[in-house]
């Protein structure tokens, strides 16, 4: 089905002239009117289409809840990039972003409040828990929303999620080629659904070598740098240390990195370690990190989209994305010396 960004691309227009045509909000030169009608033409548009009933819509504004305010603070450049990719999705379609701080009673307090105002037609959530009280409230509100990762159990709602398998998967293989067979993995917190689903990556690539799981090497840390360094520093106490460490997200690999140095180690001399996220700092560590790369900005314009087309009555597909390993520096071959 044709959407206004397709009759926009025909005619040669801004997504925004098509929805002014469409609509009569602005004045449009009579010339640029007939082109979109013609590629109204041409593409089959129905009115049922996205553009078609914005004049329909409450408020004309999304909302999406800002995680609590350390973590916030620990990861800017990652949550900037999530924003940043919802926002200039929203201005193509004529609609504002609401975006409020998790408040002290936590986040469903702030969903709750933000449905209250009357100020949103529709939110984003991300980081979907197991037993998440965020979706089941919305969908009991008959709330629109999507979300930045898959549902846990029998919900069901629209989602984009990042295959974290298949992207540790592939760092962890990546690590054994390099002839490592004692990896660490500091996972995120298992509360987190995609937390599961990046420890059976772990666990997948060493079986599929006939390595023995051994549960001291799996630390859960909290999705901060400190998190991330005090999970380091209990691999380290370990007799033997492991030679290299995947570790679920790029902000707990900045920790770890830190706990590596400060043990006198050298990364990817010592031991290597490889990240997930590709956040803009992931590039200018020392040495740079190896990370697998998830397309955050591309994932909040993408989540944007799919909430107008929820907000507007139709019915966005769920999808995952495949995950890209990035390597560069912090990653060596096992020395033989060691």
């Amino acid at each position: 089905m044709a959407t206004i960004k397709d009759i926009a691309k025909r005619a040669g227009v801004s997504v925004g002239t098509v929805s002014h045509v469409l609509n009569g909000t602005a004045r449009v030169r009579k010339e640029t009117r007939e082109k979109v009608l013609k590629a109204i033409e041409e593409l089959d548009y129905h009115p049922n289409s996205i553009a078609r009933s914005l004049r329909r819509r409450r408020t004309g504004t999304i909302g999406f809840i800002m995680p609590a305010l350390e973590r916030s603070l620990d990861e800017p450049s990652y949550l900037m990039d999530f924003i940043a990719g919802i926002v200039d999705e929203s201005k193509q379609y004529g609609f504002d972003v609401l975006i409020a701080s998790e408040s002290h009673d936590g986040e469903l307090a702030s969903y709750k409040r933000m449905v209250k105002s009357k100020k949103i037609d529709g939110c984003i959530i991300t980081c979907t828990k197991k037993n998440d009280e965020r979706p089941i409230y919305l969908l009991q509100e008959k709330i629109p929303f999507v979300a930045f990762g898959r549902p846990y159990n029998d919900l069901k709602f629209p989602y984009i999620d990042v295959d974290g398998t298949l992207g540790v998967y592939k760092a962890v293989r990546y690590l054994l080629d390099l002839k490592h067979n004692r990896i660490g993995f500091i996972n995120l917190p298992s509360e987190l659904v995609c937390s599961e689903d990046r420890l059976r990556g772990y666990i997948k690539a060493l079986k599929e070598r006939e390595i023995e799981i051994d549960s001291r090497l799996i630390i859960e840390g909290k999705t901060t740098r400190f998190g991330g360094y005090q999970a380091m520093k209990k691999l380290l106490d370990l007799t033997p240390p492991p030679t290299a460490v995947m570790v679920a997200s790029d902000l707990m690999a900045l920790g770890a990195i830190k706990a590596i140095q400060e043990a006198g180690l050298v990364v990817g001399r010592d031991i290597s370690i490889v990240g997930f996220d590709d956040i803009r700092e992931a590039a200018y560590t020392n040495p740079p990190l190896t990370t697998v790369r998830q397309p955050v900005y591309k994932i909040g314009s993408l989540l944007c989209y799919m909430l107008i087309q929820l907000i507007e009555g139709e019915n966005p597909e769920s999808f995952v994305i495949t995950p890209e390993l990035i390597v560069r520096d912090s990653c060596a071959p096992l020395s033989l010396e060691k």
